[in-house]
């Protein structure tokens, strides 16, 4: 009888705090729908985490929906991974507040995002803020995962998540698997069109691609990106920030190797390089866009896909909860 394989388990999640976009999908989601043949995967639309900063209510809402149609558009399958909505599932809330009390306020104190979001909110830095990765942890200890893809921005999150349980576990013994950040070579950091020294941001828009803007819009944005002074197109992050980037982009689009890119382009200046670019990008999300726009028009499908995948990661994570509270010392329910 032949031994049954037990795959590896992968989380990771995005906040729907505004469009997805085309950093997000090249960073994160492509490596995930990649990631579905050889992992069992859980992916996550992290609602808790966007409330850091004030939401409007029904564009939370919009968003939510919207991006999970795009998680659909893009190739993640509900049949080969779970999907779920992050408030739907309140065991990680749950796990977080523990997890807190085995978390050192100088280890949050040290979180580089921490200190970037509270010098951008600073009218509003709140005791959410600077536990978010808290609640990161317990998203993905949760589910035991193994590794979790991440932009290397993020990778100070993993590792606190394994401190904290490597912490956890030497006082109770082998509760948590200790995850690793699974960070793609190739497109993990796209920067803004606008500012080339900056990573792409929903809060840049005009330096920003969404995966649902319209072809004009895209075809826009790269010709208005920022370059430099020469005509040479050629990869040299140092020297040449805003064509490198345009480079990973238009190798990521089109599939071509970035030396292919540049013998493509040589010789022939920043215009033609800009509209190419761009028109790989459009080509890239066209199927996307209109397949989301075809899923949105059917929101029963989407609503079955949420509650079954709620369902799906409450089952996993619940068993987690259960035997920390045993841990804990906590009475049974």
């Amino acid at each position: 009888m032949e031994d049954t394989v037990v795959r590896k388990k992968i989380f990771s999640g995005i906040q729907p705090s505004g469009e997805l976009t085309l950093g997000s999908y090249m960073g994160a989601i492509r490596n995930w729908n990649a990631l579905q043949a050889e992992y069992d995967c859980i992916y996550c639309i992290v609602d808790l985490h966007a409330i850091t900063v004030r939401q409007d209510p029904a564009q939370l809402r919009r968003r939510c929906l919207t991006q999970l149609a795009q998680y659909v558009a893009c190739g993640l399958d509900p049949e080969k991974c779970i999907l779920f909505v992050q408030s739907h599932v309140p065991e990680h809330t749950e796990l977080a507040w523990i997890l807190g009390c085995y978390t050192q306020f100088g280890e949050l104190s040290r979180m580089t995002q921490f200190k970037q979001k509270s010098q951008q909110h600073a009218d509003n830095i709140t005791a959410g803020l600077f536990t978010y990765p808290v609640l990161m942890a317990s998203d993905i200890l949760l589910y035991q995962a193994d590794a979790v893809p991440v932009g290397a921005d993020q990778k100070q999150h993993v590792e606190l998540c394994r401190d904290i349980a490597q912490r956890f576990n030497g006082i109770y013994g082998d509760v948590f698997t200790l995850p690793e950040p699974l960070i793609p070579k190739v497109g993990a950091r796209i920067m803004s069109l606008n500012n080339p020294l900056n990573k792409m941001s929903k809060s840049d828009p005009e330096g920003c691609v969404n995966l649902l803007d319209k072809p004009e819009d895209i075809r826009r944005k790269f010709k208005r990106a920022v370059t430099d002074s020469e005509t040479s197109v050629r990869f040299d992050p140092d020297a040449k920030p805003g064509v490198s980037n345009l480079l990973t982009i238009y190798s990521t689009a089109s599939g071509k190797s970035v030396e292919e890119a540049e013998a493509e382009f040589s010789g022939q200046g920043y215009g033609a390089f800009k509209t190419a670019v761009g028109d790989a990008v459009i080509e890239l999300f066209r199927p996307i866009r209109e397949e989301s726009e075809r899923l949105l028009s059917d929101k029963a499908y989407l609503e079955q896909i949420y509650r079954q995948g709620a369902e799906r990661a409450h089952g996993i994570a619940i068993r987690t909860l259960r035997k920390v509270h045993r841990k804990l010392g906590f009475l049974s329910r």
